[in-house]
């Protein structure tokens, strides 16, 4: 007899190093480094090869990574391609998924314990994926992508490519650090997914299309989609309180608001908060900024009591939205800092791997009678 776990809550499925999180004090550690303390000191790659390998990088092996990551950049142009052939109205999460599988065509290699293809594969993806989601955001509009530039760091380099313009170094930090704060989060639904299409064996852009498809959901990846999407219809201070109350009694959710694990404010929420703050303080605040601080403030009154706060997608939503980034970009962008945390669990999930094959209660009949469909 096996005992029942919706959403297998509460149910340990691996054991890992890679991240930490304690939802009742809000803590989140990457290989044992608070997320304050990375999103203060480290970039984006260098915290990629923290996840990836299980340690800070010395000057030289940081230097490497870099340069490794910026000669992967460009895409075939037959992945261009195809993804000219996609539907312009088309979900740009799908272009991803579709471009991340077809990419594996080009790098069939299989031998997926050997250590050099492994690192190759982790380099790739990491680096192409934000290539990918820059040609298919231009391309839907008819224009041409925009090659990568080797003398761009990984968000900067994406911000141009996306406008054809060098991004002010202030708004590529924040841009920096929002990769760092997305990059993992122990075994959430995407990971799982990927880890379960590794346990396979399957080859990594199998694995990264597998995770992708998942984080498309809007009860993961999608959620700061629809947190801005939210903010845009409530439009004002005045309507918060009426509009959250009316959700509530249709017991339905408040997008941006609470978490599987967190019973406190996400802390990833905190530090995305205070880079909202820190670009308004720049640019001006904008009325939507006026509302979330407002959403927040009632929305912690109405659910507070139930560990119900907001979580990282409320804020992110609001900092890419002043960041001229368009609302359906958000999860593509989840996903360019994602891929990361997808492939430190491919490869803690290979060094010892069994293939997952969990079981199911089963609530049905037994020994039925056929019925001849002239009969049924």
């Amino acid at each position: 007899m096996y005992e029942y776990s919706p959403g297998l809550e509460g149910v340990p499925v691996t054991r890992s190093k890679i991240s930490y999180v304690d939802g009742q004090k809000g803590i989140l550690e990457y290989r044992g480094i608070p997320i304050e303390v990375l999103a203060e000191k480290s970039n984006f790659v260098e915290t990629a090869y923290l996840l990836l390998f299980d340690r800070l990088p010395l000057k030289d092996e940081l230097e490497k990574f870099s340069r490794d990551l910026t000669v992967h950049r460009r895409i075939k142009y037959r992945i261009n391609d195809l993804m000219k052939c996609l539907p312009e109205h088309g979900h740009p999460m799908d272009a991803v998924q579709a471009a991340v599988a077809a990419l594996g065509m080009f790098y069939p290699d299989k031998a997926v314990l050997d250590p050099q293809i492994q690192y190759l594969s982790a380099v790739r993806l990491t680096a192409k994926l934000p290539t990918i989601v820059a040609a298919y955001a231009r391309m839907r509009y008819g224009d041409d992508s925009v090659l990568p530039r080797n003398d761009l760091d990984p968000a900067a380099n994406f911000l141009y490519m996306l406008t054809e313009r060098v991004p002010d170094t202030f708004k590529a930090k924040l841009l920096d650090t929002c990769l760092i704060l997305h990059a993992e989060h122990t075994v959430n639904a995407s990971t799982f997914s990927g880890m379960v299409t590794a346990s396979t064996l399957a080859d990594p852009y199998t694995v990264v299309a597998s995770a992708i498809g998942t984080l498309r959901g809007p009860l993961h990846g999608g959620a700061a989609e629809e947190a801005i999407l939210m903010l845009q219809e409530i439009g004002s201070i005045k309507n918060v309180r009426p509009y959250l109350e009316k959700k509530l009694a249709a017991k339905q959710r408040i997008m941006g608001f609470g978490h599987r694990v967190y019973k406190v404010k996400d802390p990833r929420a905190i530090i995305m908060q205070q880079l909202v703050r820190q670009l308004f303080e720049k640019v001006g605040k904008s009325p939507l900024y006026e509302v979330a601080l407002e959403v927040e403030r009632v929305g912690d009154e109405l659910l507070g009591h139930k560990g119900v706060h907001a979580n990282v997608d409320f804020y992110s939503g609001i900092l890419y939205n002043a960041l001229g980034i368009e609302t359906d970009l958000f999860t593509p962008i989840f996903a360019i800092s994602r891929v990361v945390g997808w492939l430190a669990h491919w490869l803690e999930q290979i060094k010892d791997n069994r293939i997952f094959r969990p079981e199911q209660i089963y609530i049905g009949d037994h020994q039925k009678r056929y019925l001849p469909l002239d009969q049924r």
